[in-house]
């Protein structure tokens, strides 16, 4: 049946979804059949797209998607901080399932095991502290974008979420290497992570190709990847120093 008046926020309707709210004019009595072959497998299916676009987006053209999102063409993107939240999760439980079968990990305590049980409390927020520090430099050393900060979150939440997606796969590799050593899973745990560190210039090569000559583009990404570098270090010496109690404003230099 179609309403005059949408039966979410009661907005004038002429047309199968509402302007204001985008509900659907066409509603229907809830049944067991409809829910489970309609609403239920159509909204996973729905779901599961958004998030396989992205992902593919992600590594096929990165710097294109981000240039799109932020141009406005949202609506086949799932939001790359929940999905990089869901990748960080994974990461986490397949860490600490591998750490089961890594015999190599000695036993620690005090300040070690104190520094250790704070990353793994924190691991989502310290990792997700790298997008302000990605965006901010960002922002810094590539200003012929002409992107305000929160675009540039945008680029660094794919650029966090690639890595992240990057090092699932050097876990995978590297709990198959603790449960049947090969040297073909080292050599494939290497180039996960040099793939790693290369996503970003990945993702920024795609963004300003058009804006930038090569050794333009170049340079900038040296001393943005060393001024990155440098500040994630930063911040967590200063947290091994709070965390220790032997912070100071001499201990930082």
């Amino acid at each position: 049946m179609k309403y005059q008046t949408c039966l979410n926020c009661s907005e004038t309707v002429s047309k199968n979804f509402c302007p204001e709210c985008g509900q659907k004019t066409h509603t229907h009595r809830l049944e067991m059949k409809h829910f489970i072959l309609h609403d239920l497998v159509h909204g996973v299916w729905h779901f599961d797209k958004g998030i396989w676009f992205t992902l593919k987006e992600t590594f096929v053209r990165p710097g294109q998607a981000a240039v799109d999102y932020i141009n406005g063409k949202r609506i086949r993107y799932y939001n790359v901080f929940y999905l990089s939240l869901l990748a960080i999760g994974l990461n986490i439980l397949l860490s600490n399932y591998a750490d089961k079968f890594d015999t190599s990990v000695d036993v620690v305590g005090g300040n070690e095991e104190k520094i250790i049980n704070f990353m793994d409390t924190y691991a989502k927020i310290l990792l997700l502290g790298i997008v302000p520090i990605i965006a901010l430099n960002a922002k810094l050393f590539f200003k012929r974008l002409h992107y305000n900060l929160a675009e540039h979150f945008i680029i660094a939440g794919i650029c966090l979420l690639g890595a992240l997606i990057i090092n699932l796969l050097y876990l995978v590799f590297f709990l198959v290497d603790l449960i049947h050593p090969n040297a073909l899973y080292v050599y494939l745990e290497g180039i996960s992570l040099v793939l790693l560190f290369a996503f970003p210039s990945y993702v920024f090569f795609g963004i300003t190709r058009t804006t930038y000559r090569f050794f333009g583009y170049f340079w900038r990404m040296i001393v943005f990847n060393i001024f990155v570098i440098l500040q994630l270090l930063f911040v967590l010496r200063l947290i091994v120093l709070v965390l220790t109690g032997k912070f100071t404003f001499y201990g930082l230099i």
